[in-house]
């Protein structure tokens, strides 16, 4: 078994005042938030090296996950990043601003807009995802590749529930 972390030392101090409780979602949930706190801080360095916020990643990322010409509509953009519409229309604002995205017309309904990535948008969003691999792995560097795949099974079960929220 791997060294103890912090996690033991709070369980410890819980058992000690409340042996009546079972603490086993503490011993998974409060690892969970301490590792989310790591890769937070890990995803905002890799986005600041390419000069992006999180939020201006979530929306370039979805465009480029759409595949070439890598453009989707607001409504899409919405259930991709789950914000509300009064929030993508002012981070597609944004985006535009900086050059990163275009608006144009969506050719299948005259009303439509289609958000499109640019050229520049593009090695942005390639760029940052690069770093966010590289900071994810070394995040994971202890973990042989047999056991990130257990564990990324295990998180899916508990994940799975919510993709219907």
């Amino acid at each position: 078994m791997a060294g103890r972390d912090e996690v033991d030392a709070l369980i410890d101090a819980w058992a000690h005042e409340r042996s009546d409780l079972d603490l086993g979602p503490v011993a998974v949930f409060s690892r969970i938030s301490r590792l989310g706190h790591h890769v937070d801080r890990a995803r905002r360095a890799a986005f600041t090296a390419h000069d992006i916020e999180p939020w201006e990643f979530d929306v370039l990322a979805a465009l480029r996950r759409a595949g070439a010409p890598y453009e989707l509509s607001p409504g899409r953009l919405l259930r991709e990043t789950l914000v509300t519409s009064g929030t993508m229309t002012n981070r597609v604002d944004r985006l535009a601003a900086r050059g990163l995205v275009e608006r144009h017309p969506d050719p299948s309904d005259r009303r439509g807009v289609l958000v499109r990535l640019t050229p520049e948008g593009k090695d942005a969003v390639d760029g940052a995802f690069s770093a966010l691999l590289d900071a994810e792995r070394e995040l994971l560097a202890d973990l042989p590749a047999a056991d990130q795949q257990v564990l990324a099974g295990l998180l899916r079960q508990l994940l799975v529930p919510f993709a219907e929220e």
